[in-house]
């Protein structure tokens, strides 16, 4: 696209919120007004173009970013479409990891809800510069303001309020434009695709200007030229104000506020407009650092196609058998059936094919430039957070941050055909998706499968089934342990023994002392030289820390633990590297077993939205599975209870939550840290 195009014309645009605030809607619109599609899909009916997959379809929620691209006036917008819930929150972080900018879609009814907090700290975490559009305007209990003041007291954002809804609930009608001071009314009659440019009526004028004074005086605060004007009085006119306002978005000090209702088809257009106005191009933020994996120096990609290739692989998808590559391009080009670098694994890959992606549908193109994500095929062992670049020119750029899995299952093939397809289907699984592990349990032989909560599981069940014909029964969920020690403990281990007709011999004294929760673990050696050359010491460590990846009690990750090394022998002739790795390792399991080892369990934060009626018998519950409250705070028509909850007794939660509340309390869950239950 951007071979014969202008890298500033390109938005690349992730639209985030919590689950049911209608981000998949506002994608379906987005589409429908630009052309890309010609009948809006709805989520209820599980007709979404963006949710093709059918387990989202079913659901009626997104389970996988989704990538597409269309065109408003003259400006390419490259969009992903990201889940709201928090079991796939690795989706959202690796889209936001590539994108330049991102939509905030909140419900005005629920107002700024938990996952919506989490995934606007991914997106301040990656400082992505970002715009907010309040939708569901149209519904029952809508409160514009009081979304305002969430995401001020929540997100602890700057909202900058761009539009003022007109009507509320059954009576809303359209948006008034602060910027260019006019009423904008949405045509039923064609979808929405009309609408009028009107003028504001006289009851609604001084509250109007009113409110775009105070768009001026928010931004002269954080504009220098603006300021000036602001303060010698000058006329400032529509495209000043709006320049001004997009340096201020793209520098994260200030997030544009746009409202509507995307279901109802009002608010769209302005939505568009403010994509291309105020969000940033690939070349308007500063160019991605990359490390030279030779020399460690530090390279600045820029945006430009002319510069050595700088690419990430963002996601990897299996779809009709073949792998699939979501990548980001930096600088540089790619081109069919050319060379690329993968400076991680130091090995040449092909390209077979680039393909620009409409959701689940693909458009072969000959090559791709700077600020573009396409899709490749032909890489056989790239993955994702791996960087592609040429091979005379070679970059490392940053890795991807990762989650660990809270939750196991045991899975075993119903059939002899089943167990060989198995392994297979694991490896497509896991290569996807970051977040998911396998292990073999060498005490049962399961397999057992970890990922972030129920429902991710339960998708990944249901698509071996249905993608792949892979039969498969579930044994029930296990919580996923660590283990740590109550008291200082230390041990000493020698090795002295002949392997392939040679001696070897190391002997070491270890202490073990625990350490705060959330610390992790950590080696220190208290030796001088005389007692173990420093050149063991590397080896000694790696004893260490591999046999705290198994614990004394269960033999689960044992966390939270200082090691220290305290003594030992050597012997010249005869020590070595394998000797000082397997005694280590022998003193700290037998300290580890001396130091009063005890479980750990994951303790999720659990947010539980009720009527007000049913607050007493859900306290009781949570009380009864060993949550402790926190907090319960009044929302409009119901209560937040916040509370901790060990994640053992939170299983089958939502069945309880559903009879206890007639099925109107919803929860929303997730990691918090891990601590005696």
């Amino acid at each position: 696209m951007n071979a014969k195009g202008n890298i500033k014309k390109i938005r690349n645009i992730g639209i985030i919120a919590h689950i049911d605030a209608g981000k998949t809607t506002v994608t379906e619109r987005i589409l429908y007004y630009t052309g890309r599609s010609h009948k809006m899909g709805e989520v209820h009916d599980g007709e979404a173009i963006m949710d093709w997959m059918p387990d989202e379809q079913e659901r009626g929620i997104t389970i996988t970013s989704a990538v597409t691209a269309c065109r408003w006036k003259t400006n390419e917008i490259q969009i992903i479409d990201t889940p709201g819930h928090v079991d796939f929150t690795i989706e959202v972080e690796r889209s936001l990891r590539v994108l330049d900018g991102a939509i905030g879609v909140f419900c005005a009814v629920g107002g700024v809800e938990p996952q919506s907090e989490t995934v606007w700290r991914q997106a301040d975490k990656y400082q992505v510069p970002k715009i907010a559009f309040i939708n569901k305007l149209d519904r029952v209990g809508a409160n514009f303001w009081g979304t305002i003041e969430m995401m001020k007291d929540k997100l602890n954002a700057t909202p900058l309020v761009l539009q003022l809804p007109v009507g509320a609930e059954d009576d809303f009608e359209g948006v008034i434009d602060l910027i260019d001071m006019k009423k904008i009314v949405w045509d039923d009659e064609t979808l929405g695709a009309n609408f009028q440019v009107l003028e504001i009526p006289d009851d609604l004028i001084q509250n109007a200007m009113e409110y775009r004074d105070k768009i001026i005086e928010s931004v002269a605060e954080n504009d220098d030229e603006i300021m000036e004007a602001y303060l010698s009085e000058t006329e400032i006119d529509s495209k000043r104000l709006r320049s001004a306002i997009r340096r201020t978005c793209i520098d994260l000090k200030l997030v544009p506020v746009l409202c509507g209702s995307a279901l109802k088809n009002k608010g769209i257009q302005p939505l568009l407009d403010a994509i291309v106005g105020y969000l940033p191009s690939p070349v308007d933020i500063p160019p991605i650092q990359g490390i030279d994996p030779e020399t460690g120096e530090i390279r600045l990609c820029k945006a430009v196609d002319s510069d050595p290739l700088a690419a990430l692989i963002f996601k990897v998808s299996m779809i009709e058998g073949r792998k699939l590559s979501f990548v980001r391009i930096y600088s540089g080009k790619i081109k069919s059936g050319g060379d690329v670098y993968n400076s991680f694994r130091k090995k040449k890959e092909k390209l077979s094919r680039i393909l620009r992606m409409h959701a689940n549908k693909r458009e072969r193109i000959d090559e791709s430039g700077a600020g573009s994500i396409v899709g490749v095929i032909g890489l056989k062992e790239s993955s994702t957070g791996e960087t592609l670049c040429s091979t005379d020119h070679p970059v490392l750029l940053e890795k991807i941050e990762f989650y660990e899995p809270v939750i196991s299952i045991a899975i075993e093939p119903k059939t002899y055909a089943d167990q060989e397809k198995l392994n297979q289907v694991l490896e497509k699984f896991t290569a996807e998706d970051p977040t998911l592990q396998v292990r073999r349990d060498e005490d049962t032989g399961q397999t057992i499968l970890s990922g972030m909560g129920e429902l991710h599981l339960e998708v990944i069940i249901s698509r071996m089934q249905r993608e792949f014909r892979t039969q498969v029964n579930v044994g029930k969920p296990q919580v996923v342990y660590r283990e740590t020690i109550a008291n200082e403990a230390q041990a000493t281990a020698a090795f002295d023994r002949e392997v392939v007709g040679q001696r070897h011999f190391g002997q070491v004294v270890l202490k073990l002392n625990p350490l705060a929760r959330g610390t992790g673990n950590r080696f220190r050696s208290d030796i001088s030289d005389e007692t173990i050359p420093q050149i063991f010491v590397a080896a000694i460590q790696k004893g260490v820390m591999e046999s705290l990846e198994s614990g004394a009690l269960m033999g689960y990750p044992v966390v939270d633990i200082e090691a220290t090394l305290i003594g030992g022998a050597y012997k010249e002739s005869l020590a070595s590297n394998l000797a000082y790795t397997v005694c280590a390792s022998m003193a700290c399991k037998e300290a580890l077993a001396k130091g009063d080892p005890f479980l750990l369990d994951p303790i999720m934060a659990v947010e539980v939205y009720v009527p007000e009626a049913y607050v007493g018998d859900v306290i009781g519950d949570l009380n009864s599975r060993g949550g402790k409250i926190e907090t319960i705070e009044t929302r409009k028509g119901s209560q937040m209870i916040k509370t901790i909850v060990p994640l053992a007794s939170m299983f089958g939660y939502s069945t309880s939550l559903r009879s206890a509340t007639q099925g109107r309390g919803t929860f929303t869950m997730q990691f918090s840290h891990f601590d005696r239950a």
